[in-house]
């Protein structure tokens, strides 16, 4: 009986272990899909709406979170002062702003 247990010992100590490269091979995959698909999309979209937000400018007319939209009429630092209508002004982030409108939209609706 001893000699079946000894030679059961010799056979696993042949088996070869795998390559620590292969074992860290699915997780390098997994981040780099993870990369692809999320990280850097939002990264391109953050980007453009920094872009967009610094390019801000008294006339534009903006769409902003609130759903609300307005024209520009004063910029002071990270706050616009922004004209719901003639009577009306509100003082939002400039971060708020989801999009600058085409000129004339606002009239046109």
């Amino acid at each position: 009986m001893e000699l079946f247990i000894s030679s059961a010992h010799a056979n696993n100590a042949a088996v070869a272990q795998p390559n620590a490269f292969l074992q860290i091979l699915p997780m390098i995959a997994i981040f780099a899909i993870f990369y692809f698909l999320v990280i850097r999309p939002q990264s391109k979209q953050r980007k453009q709406h920094r872009a967009m937000v610094d390019g801000l400018a008294v006339g534009n007319e903006v769409l902003f979170a609130g759903g609300l939209m307005g024209k520009i009429t004063k910029i002071d630092g990270e706050y616009a002062t922004v004209a719901l209508n003639p009577t009306n002004s509100i003082k939002i982030q400039r971060t708020s702003v989801i999009s600058v409108l085409p000129t004339g939209t606002i009239d046109h609706i």
